[in-house]
């Protein structure tokens, strides 16, 4: 980074309500020129309203924004773009059926005699900007028929093709694999050493630790701290952003009980080969690998979404066959799946719709649904959960990811479920929202239910497990017990076969 100087960007006094409630308040704070900056907080804390405003979406109230020292004059879309202001959406902002020259020209095409599309100059103009980040991005291509990191390489291609002097990245590893974080984490060094100001916001505190110079926390529209990222810790960070400290306790049962669910030989494709287990009767089972191990195929084999191709399922000592997702259901298993917008909602549909979805039969009379039972029942775990807000009538796509997890837990909780598979529950939420998944989970097995809990964050597998398996190209590579587990132990089962020089870089693709 440039030594301190004139801000590339500085923030002042950013107030914003909407219908008399103050959401950002008197928030300021400036970026160095060739600066990673975070922007922390929960869900709430006024980071998506600061960014709205600096992308000029949205108009404050009060305060100023300055980009090499100039005052932007108007809060407009136009304006900020006109200052270098780019912004890169956790949702991408693409038309997928157009080329990736034609979304990187988007709302600005090259016109040739002022009416038609400048085809040619557009693509040659595209390709010159992605030859730095990614050559191999073909600038005729679909952006449909593009992987989520190559996307998202086209929409920092479009910030820069535009002279970006400062990029907001809001979410930026949220769809990605863990491993490609490691290719945009070199982007962003790109991106500096060119003097560019980046804001990164990300509620993967592992990566802001790692990428981020300074961090400005936020906590209920409200200015908390700046912080040196390097002189602090991610438990503070936590702390602050919580308003609390944070403790994890660690689950463990006292004993091993009664076998609930016996995997015994299962393959599937090449994805799951000759897997055998048991979990017991108020356990917490951990599942750790790397991306591509087979852990959320093995999810999808014990739930019913897809048929093993040898090997037999157990439950409570009985053989069971899942022709589908709805016969894992009436065995007693749920499924809380990894890609919770794509596969575990319905987004326009109320909490209270999707948390009801899979227990309708067991509350209807003579054929008849008794929607008051549902929602007495459905209100009460609610209550529970704490879901925030207490509104079970809005659609739950309008609920945090944290929110719409508990929604979904709520769900096989009514269905009195009880064995839960927990495929990353905690990807794409705040550290508030995380520890509450972790005191349900422990609070859930104290009941007896038994949980398989997925998760590529060691710290999360090592704290929730009584035991774990670790998988490795498809196969159990080992089965560890809680004296057993450390971040090497289990990273030397996962990656046995790597190289040495390689093993810095799978770690990486575990957290």
């Amino acid at each position: 980074m440039e030594h301190l100087g004139m801000p590339r960007l500085r923030l002042e006094g950013l107030t914003k309500r909407y219908a008399g409630i103050t959401v950002l308040d008197d928030v300021g704070f400036d970026v160095q020129p060739g600066e990673v900056h975070a922007l922390l907080g929960e869900n709430g804390a006024g980071k998506s309203t600061l960014l709205k405003i600096l992308s000029g979406v949205v108009k404050p109230e009060h305060g100023t924004i300055a980009v090499d020292g100039v005052p932007l004059k108007a809060h407009s879309m136009a304006a900020a773009r006109s200052a270098g202001i780019a912004m890169i959406h956790q949702e991408l902002q693409q038309v997928p059926e157009l080329s990736v020259a034609q979304n990187m020209f988007l709302g600005h095409p090259m016109l040739k005699s002022g009416v038609l599309l400048d085809r040619k100059e557009m693509e040659r103009r595209a390709a010159i900007v992605l030859k730095d980040l990614d050559p191999t991005i073909d600038v005729k291509a679909r952006v449909k028929d593009l992987k989520v990191a190559s996307r998202q390489l086209v929409e920092i291609a479009r910030a820069l093709l535009f002279d970006a002097k400062i990029i907001a990245m809001d979410e930026p590893t949220s769809s990605l694999m863990p491993s490609e974080f490691e290719r945009l984490a070199g982007i962003i060094l790109d991106l500096q050493q060119r003097g560019v100001a980046i804001i990164y916001v990300s509620h993967k505190l592992d990566e802001v630790l790692r990428i981020c110079s300074r961090g400005t926390v936020l906590r209920d529209g409200k200015f908390v701290a700046a912080v040196t990222l390097a002189e602090t810790t991610e438990r503070k960070l936590v702390s602050m952003m919580v308003g609390r400290d944070i403790v994890l306790q660690d689950h463990h049962s006292s004993a091993l009980s009664d076998v609930v669910l016996r995997a015994h030989r299962l393959s599937w494709s090449d994805k799951v080969k000759d897997v055998s287990f048991e979990l017991h009767r108020g356990e917490v089972l951990g599942v750790a690998g790397l991306v591509g191990a087979g852990r959320t195929e093995l999810m999808q084999l014990l739930s019913g979404l897809h048929q093993p191709s040898s090997g037999e399922i157990y439950v409570h000592g009985t053989l069971r066959k899942f022709g589908k997702s709805r016969d894992a259901i009436q065995c007693g298993i749920g499924l809380v799946p990894e890609e919770r917008k794509r596969d575990g909602i319905v987004p326009l549909r109320s909490a209270f719709a999707n948390a009801a979805l899979t227990s309708w039969p067991r509350f209807a009379r003579f054929g008849w649904r008794s929607e008051g039972r549902v929602r007495a029942k459905v209100d009460h775990l609610f209550d529970e959960l704490q879901l925030r807000p207490r509104s079970p009538d809005k659609p739950i796509g309008l609920f945090s990811g944290g929110n719409q997890q508990k929604i979904i837990l709520a769900r096989w909780l009514l269905a009195e479920t009880e064995i839960l598979l927990l495929d990353e529950p905690t990807r794409g939420i705040d550290v508030g929202a995380k520890q509450e998944i972790y005191r349900l989970v422990h609070d859930l097995a104290a009941q007896g239910r038994s949980i398989i809990v997925v998760s590529s964050e060691l710290l999360e597998i090592m704290a929730l497990s009584d035991r774990v398996l670790v998988m490795r190209e498809g196969r159990l590579a080992a089965e560890l017990g809680r004296d057993e587990l450390t971040e090497d132990t289990i990273m030397q089962h996962a990656a046995v076969t790597a190289a040495p020089e390689t093993m810095e870089s799978a770690s990486w693709a575990m957290h």
